[in-house]
């Protein structure tokens, strides 16, 4: 077993135009300052990380890096949320999603997905000369809109929506492949990959590409009234990234998991700041540890009560109190008898 790293804190949410926020090296000196021994760095602001120059030089990576290490924290991931949502885009969403792509590929939907799979190549290769392992992005969706069943969809809709996804998909999973990262999908609502099935069909579709793989988020399955527990038991092969982030359903005789269209303040379920949710942090931290879990417990913070520096700061101590250090000998070990086969075979009298 090994034992998890962390704690680590995801940058996305927390990047401002003002100080401590607004720069690489100072966020970094900041998440320093509050225990934190990772960051996972988000790629659509070149403030802090310019994707293309460091897919295309060592250099330029390794300056990058030595941002980071000289706050005394290691780079954990890239993550390309927003670039994996433009790789599918139904039409439905097209203008509410072009504030994802720069504005020289706003509405033109077949430009701005060329640029997106081009981001998730660069973060491919700028992945490999930071030394990392893996990435996280989102499958973007063609089929989110007929989530629910009505109208009736239409026969065999479900089954092109997903050779068109894998289509799309499986020339990106193959230059990870080419440059040692596993591309992790974050399971979420809004995707077409949003809980185990969708992730099994799709990986059926890409021939269960080696590099296809999951970033666990607890809190997006308490929304959705699956079982994470269970979830780790069936997919942990596959689990290669975990966001630490809490969440609570308490469904009324008004709304449930819908939400009736409500703000994330009056939803029945939403997201909360660590240790204020819902979610049994023991079981999954205990769960990651049994499976051999070798990645980083990163910090996700998204709350609609808390102000985000308490949640950065309270999340780094609770992270932290949650990773089982493992042990180096079973706790019976005391009374070992010791034996060999003669003994063995005495024993049991044959």
């Amino acid at each position: 077993m090994t034992t998890i790293k962390g704690p680590a804190i995801f940058l996305a949410q927390f990047i401002g135009d003002t100080a401590p926020f607004n720069s690489l090296e100072s966020i970094c000196k900041w998440a320093a300052g509050l225990g934190y021994k990772g960051v996972q760095l988000p790629t659509n602001d070149a403030r802090f990380i310019d994707l293309q120059k460091a897919a295309e030089s060592k250099t330029y990576a390794d300056e990058i890096k030595g941002i980071v290490n000289a706050a005394g924290l290691e780079i954990t991931e890239l993550s390309t949320h927003l670039q994996g949502q433009l790789v599918a885009v139904n039409p439905v969403y097209d203008s509410l999603f072009d504030a994802f792509a720069p504005e020289a590929y706003r509405n033109n939907p077949a430009a701005r997905q060329r640029w997106a799979v081009q981001q998730l190549k660069y973060a491919a290769e700028a992945s490999k000369n930071l030394g990392l392992n893996a990435s996280v992005t989102f499958s973007g969706a063609l089929l989110w809109p007929m989530v629910y069943p009505w109208p009736q969809r239409p026969a065999g809709i479900v089954d092109t929506g997903f050779d068109e996804l894998a289509k799309r998909w499986k020339p990106i999973l193959d230059v990870y492949e080419e440059n040692g990262i596993d591309l992790c999908y974050e399971l979420h609502p809004g995707e077409d990959l949003h809980d185990g099935i969708t992730f099994e069909i799709f990986l059926d579709k890409v021939g269960h590409h080696k590099r296809a793989n999951i970033l666990y988020d607890p809190s997006h399955f308490v929304l959705q009234c699956l079982d994470y527990l269970e979830f780790i038991d069936i997919y942990h092969e596959r689990i290669k990234m975990f966001h630490v982030k809490d969440a609570e359903f308490n469904p009324t005789g008004r709304q449930g998991v819908y939400g009736g269209y409500q703000n994330w303040v009056d939803r029945a379920g939403r997201f909360r700041s660590l240790g204020d949710g819902q979610v049994d942090f023991k079981g999954i931290f205990s769960k990651l540890t049994q499976y051999d879990f070798k990645g980083w417990a990163v910090l996700e913070w998204e709350c609609a009560l808390k102000h985000p520096e308490d949640g950065a700061r309270e999340g780094a101590t609770f992270i932290k109190d949650h990773i089982i250090r493992v042990t180096e000998r079973a706790f019976d070990d005391f009374a070992a008898s010791g034996s060999d086969e003669a003994f063995n075979r005495k024993t049991l009298g044959i």
